[in-house]
């Protein structure tokens, strides 16, 4: 991560603060519609967001087979309006797997689940929230090469 954050500051001065400041801007700001109860994790809303997860996996995948073969996904790796609209989707989906976690956690802690669970849970948000931050970042680094 700190590789990847020194990379991005270097080529674009103050993303990596706007980024982590972002991150757990949403983090808080989901954490509190959950808690207030204004996002409900449905059984469907739950099933939409695994299958968009699952879609932005496979996307990301053949882009990354394509790219041995010299294609480029300009959709994913450019600058144009539309693969800003990709991330900010992409950011969005990061973001709605936040509050699977927070369901995941909430749901093993009123079941009474074995104490690894929580390691589980604590694992599973840190692995979306550094998904959410690199997608900031791919976000934001779009939005500073168009000037």
């Amino acid at each position: 991560m700190g590789g990847i954050s020194r990379a991005f500051e270097s080529m674009y001065p103050g993303i990596v603060n706007q980024a982590v400041f972002l991150t757990f801007g949403t983090l808080g700001a989901l954490l509190l519609a959950y808690r207030s109860g204004l996002i409900k994790p449905t059984e469907n809303f739950k099933l939409g967001v695994a299958a968009a997860t699952g879609g932005v996996v496979f996307v990301y995948f053949a882009s990354f087979i394509l790219g041995f073969f010299g294609v480029g996904v300009p959709l994913i790796h450019g600058n144009s309006n539309m693969s800003i609209i990709f991330s900010l989707i992409v950011v969005g989906i990061a973001a709605m797997n936040l509050v699977l976690d927070f369901d995941f956690i909430e749901e093993g802690s009123e079941r009474g689940a074995p104490k690894f669970m929580e390691w589980y849970g604590a694992f599973g948000l840190l692995v979306t929230l550094i998904w959410l931050y690199l997608e900031l970042l791919r976000l934001l680094s779009k939005l500073y090469s168009r000037r």
